[in-house]
């Protein structure tokens, strides 16, 4: 049995948002189209709290795009978003939610940044994506979403690592692209990694 995973397809990762993705916006029609494809649906969603450690802002003399130690972890200081409650942490408002099973709140503990949809950076936290996934007889994951370069690459590299047979449809994600071609690194990542890549089209209408 197969799911599709959508990333993280929120407002602040919106062109206009706190942390804008370049084209994000042009997921949502895509993701929703392939919504039609699968039964069983889940998504993932960044819900940081307002002091969580990878903002630049609770960090005095330090700056956006800048490298700390954030317990043991080597953090990138990123502009405050998805603050729990806030409207950039709510899903894009023409994304489609009313097939989705459940929806995996990610980057809840302050002390640690949380890009993959199943655990946080240091594997310490588990969001029970992986057991739910199980628990209903999915073997297979389709993965889309924001941003192909982080929480995109890390959701598909657990998935790997967990044991499911992995997909990315490589044209529902962008990228943050902080370094040029961090999206096509990423791409070349996963699939080195097992996963395997394909393009929307190829699901809506070859599947």
């Amino acid at each position: 049995m197969k799911a599709l995973i959508i990333v993280d397809v929120q407002n602040d990762f919106i062109p206009g948002g706190a942390l804008a993705v370049k084209e994000g916006d042009q997921v949502v029609p895509i993701i929703n189209e392939l919504q039609q494809k699968f039964d069983f649906i889940v998504a993932t969603q960044d819900w940081h709290p307002a002091d969580h450690g990878s903002f630049a802002a609770n960090h005095s003399n330090k700056n956006i795009g800048e490298f700390i130690d954030l317990n043991g972890v080597q953090q990138i200081l990123w502009p405050m978003h998805c603050v729990q409650e806030t409207t950039g942490a709510e899903f894009h408002p023409d994304l489609k939610t009313e097939k989705w099973k459940a929806v995996f709140k990610k980057g809840t503990n302050p002390k640690v940044d949380s890009y993959s949809g199943f655990f946080d950076n240091n594997r310490m936290g588990d969001t029970g994506l992986s057991s739910f996934l199980k628990e209903n007889g999915i073997e297979e994951v389709f993965v889309c979403g924001l941003a192909t370069d982080y929480c995109v690459k890390f959701t598909v590299l657990d998935a790997i690592s967990e044991g499911f047979k992995t997909t990315l449809i490589a044209d529902a994600t962008r990228a943050v692209n902080i370094q040029e071609n961090d999206d096509l690194k990423a791409i070349k990542e996963m699939s080195a990694s097992g996963a395997k890549v394909v393009l929307a089209d190829e699901i809506l209408y070859f599947s």
